[in-house]
């Protein structure tokens, strides 16, 4: 039987998708901020097809939107959107979590990774280093769908981290929060563990995005 492998992004469409990525997830590239393609091919000294292909692929993970009037733009992110992308992981990241515990797999990469939030230079790198800590926990879940399921929405849920450290740098808070995660899970306590995850999940969109009331939306 014939198997076919999946078509690689060629280098330079890579290149533009991780330089675009890596300005909307450090706050370089603002929500709603038009992407020009002209403007970005001469930026990365490229033709437009590379820039156009990794558009294409941001939008399908999320993090771009493309219309037909107003062509690309950063994804917007309120109070609906934040709550989606989170609900995702409260009913995943946990459960992914105890797996990970239970499994007796290596957590040293999420150890890796708060060095690097507590050592980072800025908020872009703090940010960068936060998502690798998160991965780091679902990722040796055992079940790769469920870790892909999450990879899917990682992108989204620092988009949203982006925005939230804008008007609140909450950043110190929720540092403490990820160690106390990582002692309960470095110490096998899979159940304790998980609803420390759940907790810190919940309380991040809870402050960022707070629920209206029927007055307030009045």
């Amino acid at each position: 039987m014939m198997t076919f492998a999946p078509t690689p992004i060629p280098s330079r469409t890579q290149y533009v998708l991780e330089a675009i990525k890596h300005g909307i997830l450090t706050g370089g590239l603002s929500p709603g901020q038009s992407l020009v393609e002209t403007e970005l091919a001469a930026q990365f000294g490229v033709s437009k097809t590379p820039v156009r292909e990794a558009l294409k692929t941001l939008a399908g993970t999320g993090l771009v939107v493309m219309s037909q009037y107003k062509g690309a733009t950063v994804r917007m992110v309120d109070a609906d959107m934040a709550r989606e992308v989170y609900d995702v992981r409260l009913l995943l990241e946990p459960e992914a979590l105890r797996r990970s515990i239970t499994r007796n797999a290596s957590l040293e990469d999420a150890r890796t990774a708060l060095v690097r939030a507590d050592e980072a230079a800025d908020q872009a790198e703090r940010s960068l280093a936060n998502r690798e800590f998160h991965r780091a926990l679902y990722l040796p879940c055992g079940n790769p769908l469920l870790a892909r399921m999450l990879d899917d929405v990682r992108d989204q849920a620092a988009l949203v981290s982006t925005v939230a450290w804008a008007a609140d740098p909450s950043w110190q808070r929720e540092a403490d929060e990820h160690r106390t995660i990582l002692e309960l899970a470095l110490a096998g306590d899979a159940d304790a563990a998980a609803r420390a995850l759940h907790e810190h999940i919940d309380s991040f969109v809870q402050r960022a995005f707070p629920e209206q009331t029927e007055e307030d939306q009045a």
